[in-house]
């Protein structure tokens, strides 16, 4: 009777643990998530200033390719690569024998031209004499004029010649044609080259230079009238960023925009010129183009971190009592960790900035103190944390 008893109490009491093991399971899973541990920072306005990026180019104002005019072999090279050069400076030197040799048969075709025509002029003026004196027939003197114009014209095709052999002999010197740095030899001593086909070198002049880089045809108005403005040495409007990131000192000025949009991607090309009394940029040289943001100014700012993209619009989490509300806002340019809010955010909101990833729009937050780390919502293996 006894161990019936206990049998039964032992099952009754199994049944009332497990009841209360189902409400408390059911107690736990209804209960309302823990608030998101987050930060925040208020929203400033601060002096914004930013600048609009374009990938570009420096290109010379002047670049001359240096080819021979006349065909020949390279007998000198007078200069040393990469160095800069003079204007008028000999350069290159090409066989200049035959040329030589023309010239002097040119000069003395010439001189037996004049001579013929000296006498052709002395017989011209002794029949005209006769002929007045009836001692001559008129043919005669006649034919004496014809070839005293005859010898004239000899002359000047002589003298044409002469001048012809005379440039050519001088082709056989190529000299700068500007002041600049003269480029890696493309022939040799000994080397063969024709006329007006074979590339010698090429000189760029250094100083100014100019830097291309293309805008679209909506900016062309901008563009148009930082051409038209004149700024100082410290004009900060246009800036050069060299390849490795730092600044380049000299301000810039726009010196063309080209005449045409290019149809294919609405785009222009523009140039800007730069001082380059040091000769650190070069020829070909990539970097970036900063021009100064008209919209420069008083702007909201918050850190970078604070975006949330979503189906390619922007949000961010606005701390309103113990709960974060999403908002959508327009951003402007990013300014190293910051970023300037354009609309969707007033001056003070504070916005979160640890946790976000956490959040969902509504949700109950607890503000960590400035600078402090954020802890984890739940304890280890993803329990809630202890109370």
């Amino acid at each position: 009777m006894n161990t019936k008893y206990l049998a039964l109490c032992c099952t009754l009491g199994l049944v009332a643990g497990a009841a209360c093991s189902k409400k408390d399971d059911a107690k736990s899973k209804n209960a309302a998530p823990p608030p998101t541990p987050v930060s925040v920072v208020a929203a400033r306005t601060t002096n914004a200033i930013y600048y609009n990026e374009y990938p570009a180019t420096a290109v010379a104002l002047k670049s001359v390719e240096l080819r021979s005019q006349v065909t020949g072999f390279i007998t000198a090279l007078n200069f040393q690569e990469g160095e800069l050069v003079p204007k008028g400076k000999a350069l290159y030197e090409i066989d200049k024998r035959q040329y030589e040799a023309a010239y002097q048969q040119a000069l003395a075709n010439l001189n037996s031209a004049r001579a013929s025509a000296q006498n052709a002029t002395v017989n011209q003026v002794r029949y005209q004499r006769l002929l007045q004196q009836d001692a001559v027939a008129r043919q005669l003197a006649e034919n004496a004029t014809t070839a005293a114009a005859t010898a004239g014209s000899q002359v000047a095709a002589a003298q044409a010649a002469v001048n012809i052999a005379r440039t050519n002999l001088s082709f056989a010197t190529i000299t700068a044609p500007f002041a600049g740095r003269i480029g890696i030899s493309q022939v040799r001593l000994g080397t063969q080259v024709s006329a007006g086909t074979t590339v010698l070198n090429t000189i760029s002049n250094e100083t100014p230079i100019g830097v291309d880089f293309v805008v679209t045809e909506t900016d062309i108005p901008r563009f148009t009238a930082l051409q038209n403005r004149t700024g100082g040495a410290g004009d900060s409007t246009i800036r050069f960023v060299l390849p490795d990131g730092q600044p380049y000192g000299e301000p810039g000025k726009i010196r063309a925009i080209d005449r045409g949009v290019n149809a294919q991607t609405g785009t222009i090309t523009v140039r800007v010129e730069f001082a380059n009394p040091q000769r650190r940029l070069k020829d070909g040289l990539s970097g970036v183009i900063k021009v100064l943001n008209t919209q420069s100014g008083n702007h909201l700012v918050i850190p970078y971190k604070a975006i949330v993209e979503q189906m390619g619009e922007n949000f961010v989490y606005v701390a309103a009592g113990d709960s974060a509300k999403q908002h959508k806002v327009q951003l402007g340019p990013r300014l190293v960790d910051q970023v300037v809010i354009l609309k969707g955010i007033a001056a003070g909101d504070k916005i979160v900035t640890e946790g976000v990833q956490k959040l969902r729009d509504g949700g109950k937050i607890q503000i960590s103190a400035p600078g402090a780390a954020v802890a984890p919502a739940g304890g280890p293996g993803g329990a809630p944390a202890a109370k």
